[in-house]
């Protein structure tokens, strides 16, 4: 039984991987089946499948992740990063399809922050003539 561990991340939110080979097709994530942590999301439930869909591995790996900070679309990105580096660690042949997609591309982007004398990241005060 091969398991591949792999860390995704998204802007604050980062997902722990544990990938295990001869598997159903199952999602774990925080402890509850995937249909219920996402609940009616629809689209986002399917950017985390993509990795699988595009290896046609949906029924292959048994999926069992953690995630903390961020929020759940953000927590989902990185769960899909995360899923994604561990099919491409497991099988080399599966890099080659997933990184067209930009799903080996960690997306850095996260707020700015704020800097002293400002009102948030670049609003200036009110410039005031009188």
């Amino acid at each position: 039984m091969a398991k591949v561990y792999a860390t995704g991340k998204r802007k604050t939110a980062i997902a722990k991987v544990w990938v295990s080979a001869p598997g159903k097709g199952s999602i774990t994530v925080n402890g509850i089946d995937f249909e219920a942590w996402l609940g009616g999301h629809e689209t986002i439930k399917m950017r985390v499948r993509q990795p699988l869909v595009l290896t046609k591995q949906e029924s292959s790996f048994d999926i069992v992740a953690n995630t903390l900070g961020g929020g759940y679309s953000a927590q989902a990105d990185a769960l899909r990063h995360g899923i994604s580096k561990a099919l491409s660690a497991m099988d080399a042949d599966f890099r080659a399809i997933l990184k067209p997609f930009g799903l080996l591309t960690r997306d850095s982007r996260i707020v700015e922050r704020k800097k002293y004398g400002r009102k948030k990241a670049r609003r200036s005060p009110q410039f005031s003539k009188r």
